[in-house]
């Protein structure tokens, strides 16, 4: 076993938690405070800031990919936060193409609309390319992660893939999370999903997501299923493409 760290400022080399911050007296440093205060106030932006709808359309065309925007039954950004509940929901079915069978993409603000600014466009282009049969891309304004479920249910899809602002630490506001769903329909629970989180640079980068979903949404399509009942194990596996059967590594 290996020696522990000689000092607590050893921890900083392995991880951006806020550890050995010193003290003055019996409070922080105040270069630590202030960083405190920053890293606060990041998140607070994060949670309240607006999705630039008409840029991430821009985006997606640029990328070659066709898109829709669609709205919550949160009529803003106050009730959105309050009312959870609201933000399941789709405000207007009849705006939703039929789409049977297709692999469904939808963008949810959530509660980092600077993640899936960032982050959303890139993860996509490596996506749609290989997922097969994808309708357009669809865009919700004021969404969480089980609007997907309606939205999969009205375009009768086969599985969609909610990529979604995640709730912002202290140590990232701009953090991507996508949830995974077989028959999306309304009533389905998070135990039915598969998640991918801690979605950015300098945590899981666009293309290592991007292969993980790809081999969750092939080994999905074998297994007819996901969530509880799909298991993550990637790296006992060959990588494989979406439409193919998960194969044993040699020896496994």
């Amino acid at each position: 076993m290996a020696a522990p760290p000689a000092r607590w400022t050893d921890l900083r080399r392995f991880t951006p938690a806020r550890v050995a911050l010193g003290r003055a007296g019996n409070g922080l440093p105040t270069a630590a405070h202030l960083a405190f205060q920053a890293a606060h106030a990041a998140a607070r932006d994060a949670v309240n800031a607006s999705l630039d709808v008409a840029a991430l359309c821009d985006e997606l065309n640029t990328a070659g990919l066709r898109s829709i925007t669609v709205q919550s039954e949160a009529p803003d950004r106050r009730t959105y936060l309050l009312r959870p509940d609201l933000g399941r929901r789709l405000r207007d079915r009849v705006a939703i193409p039929s789409m049977p069978g297709a692999m469904l993409f939808v963008v949810c603000d959530g509660l980092s609309a600077i993640a899936v600014q960032r982050h959303a466009v890139p993860l996509l282009q490596r996506m749609t390319q290989a997922a097969g049969n994808a309708a357009p891309v669809v865009i919700v304004e004021q969404g969480r992660v089980a609007i997907g479920d309606d939205i999969g249910e009205a375009m009768g899809a086969e599985a969609v893939a909610v990529l979604i602002g995640e709730r912002p630490g202290l140590t990232a506001a701009d953090s991507l999370g996508v949830y995974l769903t077989w028959q999306p329909r309304r009533g389905r629970t998070d135990a039915e999903r598969n998640c991918i989180s801690n979605i950015r640079p300098e945590g899981l980068p666009p293309e290592a997501a991007a292969a993980k979903l790809l081999w969750l949404i092939g080994a999905m399509r074998q297994l007819r299923r996901t969530g509880i009942a799909l298991k993550d194990e990637q790296p006992a596996f060959k990588m494989i493409d979406a439409g193919q059967e998960p194969q044993k590594a040699p020896g496994q």
